[in-house]
């Protein structure tokens, strides 16, 4: 059963996003790395498509989001875009493409947006990258902010428990997000820290908070492979299975195998 009204086959834009928190309207975000998938979420009325850099989990077989690369980041983007027709598509810019160099930052995205036409990008991290946000957006380019577990510094976590636990690390956080807003940022994923903390940074800031693993927000992302139930190997106590079509592919799989080897397909109808 269809929850939209006509209005919502406008075109989902980052102000758009602004305007639905003032309203209180919840957010929904979901991954696509593909056309087809891209095309199937966007029909279902989701508001916003992460070309996430967890492709490099569930679409490549990394043990991280480190390996993948920038061109990699280009050609998933430039393929769900061509699927999308209502929802804001962000694509992340990976490790390596932005960090520690802002003139680097500002080439990487400025490619992201001509190649893939995108809607915007994403980006972990606050101070340690302002420099390269501010440069970003002075090019004209949105950027939506990442705090709290932020994948591509796992090396330097080295666990992917909750964030931001202790004060420090929270008013780190609190002072990040604050950063992230006033230099222009659009919204703010919150990822993997304690449901107060979300709570509080989403009453202090104007721009959305869009949580994982981060309690309730202004909205929430999953990655489709999990939500999906696609992915089995992966059970965070965050994530709720909306499907289980590991099963269900596991299956259709096995009984086209059958149906092969019992000479069953192609039938006499199925044959020119």
């Amino acid at each position: 059963m269809s929850v939209h009204t006509p209005e919502d086959n406008r075109k989902v834009t980052t102000f758009r996003l602004i305007e639905m928190k003032q309203r209180g309207e919840k957010i929904s975000m979901l991954t696509a790395y593909d056309y087809t998938m891209a095309g199937i979420i966007d029909s279902a009325g989701v508001d916003v498509i992460l070309v996430g850099d967890s492709a490099s989990n569930v679409m490549c077989g990394n043990v991280t989001t480190l390996p993948i690369t920038l061109d990699q980041m280009i050609f998933m983007g430039k393929s769900v875009a061509k699927a999308v027709k209502r929802a804001l598509v962000v694509v992340d810019m990976p490790f390596g493409s932005y960090q520690g160099n802002s003139k680097e930052a500002v080439a990487s995205a400025i490619r992201i947006m001509k190649e893939t036409h995108a809607d915007c990008i994403k980006l972990e991290g606050g101070a340690e990258v302002i420099e390269s946000v501010r440069r970003i957006l002075s090019a004209g380019i949105p950027i939506m902010g990442h705090l709290g577990l932020m994948p591509q510094s796992i090396n330097k976590y080295g666990t992917y428990n909750v964030r931001a636990k202790e004060e420090a690390e929270a008013q780190k956080l609190i002072s990040d997000a604050h950063l992230l807003e006033d230099a222009g940022c659009f919204a703010l994923v919150l990822e993997k820290i304690p449901a107060a903390l979300t709570k509080q940074v989403a009453a202090e800031l104007e721009i959305p908070v869009i949580g994982i693993g981060a309690g309730a927000a202004d909205g929430q992302v999953l990655v489709i492979h999990d939500m999906l139930g696609m992915s089995q190997d992966f059970s965070p106590r965050f994530l709720r299975r909306y499907a289980d079509l590991n099963e269900v592919m596991t299956n259709a799989v096995q009984n086209y195998i059958a149906d092969v080897k019992s000479a069953d397909f192609p039938s006499e109808k199925e044959s020119y």
